[in-house]
């Protein structure tokens, strides 16, 4: 088990890769990669099974980010731990590129399920989790919904099917930072009480701080321990941009140009 500080320090180097990555293209969905740094964090530096050196590991964790637009800070984790290249970040969505916009499995080392086409994310996540319990493995699949997807139906088909099944070796990450693409949540469509809604499902669900990865860590361990009977579900409760001051404090931080002053002043404070 790694230490607080540790996931820390993991969770900095993935926040400042991203944003180096994001700088070279100068624009990109800035905001929702910053919210799940500390997730990839956690889940890469102390929680899933898989080796960088063989991505399709018979025994490996899965994972899928259902959020594919945060495609930058799972592909800047991927590299951090030896899938790829470093340099590979500075491709991001080129020509010819294996790092594209969104996750693509058949581009991109390390990356289980192509996503980016919002809400089906948890679907297949669910999928795979049932096709494991049949083969009686004990693989654990990991998926990171935006809050803003929430509003999918086909999430809450997934939640009660995961629930029918016992679906026990799932975990689901909710994303609440509380905006999306067209602002924030409550005005656009509210999902009232996130963690209610799951548990209304059959799962157990808990609400933690999104920025802290010890707490994240702590909570995924003690739900597995103590509710390993059923899926769980994790809510993040975060703030878009989260990390760099000057991104969480933009209103439409969603999707933005970065300019190369920004993101310098972004890798100097995290730097610090």
């Amino acid at each position: 088990m790694k230490s607080e500080k540790e996931l820390k320090e993991f969770a900095n180097e993935i926040r400042i890769e991203t944003i180096k990555c994001l700088k070279k293209r100068g624009f990109g969905h800035v905001g929702g990669c910053m919210s799940v740094v500390e997730t990839l964090a956690v889940l890469y530096g102390d929680i899933m099974k898989y080796d960088a050196r063989n991505p399709q590991w018979e025994d490996r964790d899965y994972f899928i980010l259902s959020k594919g637009h945060a495609g930058p800070a799972l592909f800047a984790t991927l590299a951090l731990k030896g899938f790829f290249p470093s340099d590979w970040l500075n491709t991001l969505c080129e020509p010819g590129t294996k790092l594209p916009s969104h996750c693509d499995r058949l581009r991109t080392p390390g990356v289980d399920v192509s996503t980016g086409s919002l809400g089906q994310g948890l679907s297949v996540a669910a999928g795979i989790a049932k096709g494991l319990q049949i083969r009686k493995k004990d693989n654990w699949v990991y998926v990171i919904l935006g809050d803003g997807e929430c509003a999918e139906g086909q999430n809450w088909e997934a939640a009660q099917f995961a629930s029918h099944f016992r679906l026990s070796h799932l975990v689901a990450f909710v994303d609440w930072n509380k905006r999306q693409v067209d602002g924030y949540l409550d005005d656009v469509m509210s999902l009232g009480n996130i963690q209610a809604k799951f548990e209304a499902f059959g799962w157990y669900a808990l609400t933690v701080k999104g920025s802290d990865a010890a707490a994240i860590r702590d909570a995924v361990a003690n739900a597995k321990k103590e509710h390993g009977d059923r899926s769980i579900a994790v809510i993040l409760d975060g703030i878009k941009g989260s990390g760099v001051p000057e991104f969480e404090n933009m209103f439409d931080n969603h999707f933005f140009n970065l300019s190369p002053e920004m993101a310098d002043r972004a890798i100097a404070g995290l730097e610090a």
